[in-house]
């Protein structure tokens, strides 16, 4: 910025000199009129008498690797869609195969017709998104179009199709190098197409990885969805453990960790999940007999109430009192 500033006043100052053109530039003394406007004159000076160079640098605009159609009749079937899908799958996998890519992730994006509510002649159109992560990085096709087709098998819509698009996320190949003892999946794909076709039965929220929420309702969770690759670095306690050493008194010799005998007896938390419907008898708002299909009998030591509550502040608020 500093720099064209100062073009700019020198630029200033030549015109009120008279200087317009590059010729009137080049027929000055080097020397004298560097002594008056300093080395970005000189270098002005330079270009205009084509004695200063500069190295060319090629910059290349960032490739699309997304293909689309408009179709000229709408259509309500899946047939030409997966037609057209196969096609786009075919053309990618030429150009990332031609410059030592594959597809990591796909993005579908459908377009509808939807009639206008208004009586007018213009139809709006409504766009249906969805993104396909690629377990494994490829360019096999049949691969590929076995997930969309996958996905496409359940999908339903209440509008004609009037255009489709595919984009695909480019990637590096990677060779992947595991420990002794470490493995991946054999088959990621095949476990990909059976995870989108429990998603196709039974929705996304119900399947995934169960992840606990950060609350102090019991057995409140969320799913995730299932991820295959597995990062080390996201448990470095257990390596911490793993590396620290023994405490004083318990190496038992050639490195082996020696047992300790608990001798506190400790009450055990017992729970049946799923949760097992039971009948309670209160004496004076106290349990005095639990009778249920797995266990039945009189209470005969109990502590509590332990009245814990949550959410208080949302439609999601819960309330719940234990007993021991």
């Amino acid at each position: 910025m500093e720099r064209q500033m100062e073009v700019q006043e020198i630029l200033v100052i030549l015109h009120k000199w008279g200087i317009h053109r590059l010729g009137q530039i080049a027929a000055l003394d080097k020397e004298q009129l560097g002594a008056r406007l300093g080395p970005e004159a000189i270098r002005m000076w330079e270009r205009a008498n084509g004695r200063s160079s500069r190295v060319l640098k090629l910059v290349r605009p960032p490739e699309s690797f997304e293909e689309s159609f408009e179709f000229e009749n709408e259509i309500e079937t899946a047939e030409p869609l997966l037609f057209m899908l196969r096609r786009f799958l075919e053309q990618l996998a030429v150009r990332l195969g031609a410059i030592y890519l594959v597809a990591k992730e796909l993005t579908l994006r459908i377009t509808f017709a939807n009639p206008p509510q208004d009586g007018s002649a213009v139809a709006d159109k409504q766009i249906y998104e969805r993104v396909f992560t690629i377990p494994q990085p490829t360019n096999d096709v049949d691969l590929l179009f076995r997930m969309l087709h996958t996905h496409l098998e359940n999908f339903r819509s209440e509008h004609p199709i009037v255009a489709v698009a595919l984009n695909a996320q480019p990637i590096k190949p990677v060779m992947e190098q595991f420990g002794l003892f470490e493995t991946t999946l054999r088959h990621p794909h095949q476990l990909s197409e059976t995870l989108a076709r429990l998603i196709a039965l039974v929705g996304a929220a119900r399947v995934g990885t169960p992840v606990l929420e950060e609350t102090h309702r019991p057995d409140a969770f969320r799913m995730e969805p299932f991820s295959w690759n597995f990062d080390p670095d996201e448990f470095p306690h257990r390596r911490a453990a793993a590396r620290a050493p023994l405490p004083e008194g318990e190496d038992g010799g050639e490195g082996h960790r020696r047992l300790k005998t608990v001798s506190k007896l400790r009450v055990a938390l017992r729970r049946f999940r799923p949760a097992t419907p039971a009948s309670v008898l209160l004496d004076e708002d106290k349990p005095t007999y639990v009778c249920s299909s797995e266990i039945r009998g009189k209470v005969i030591e109990q502590r509590g109430p332990y009245l814990i509550s949550g959410n208080w502040w949302d439609e999601k608020s819960w309330v719940c009192a234990e007993w021991d």
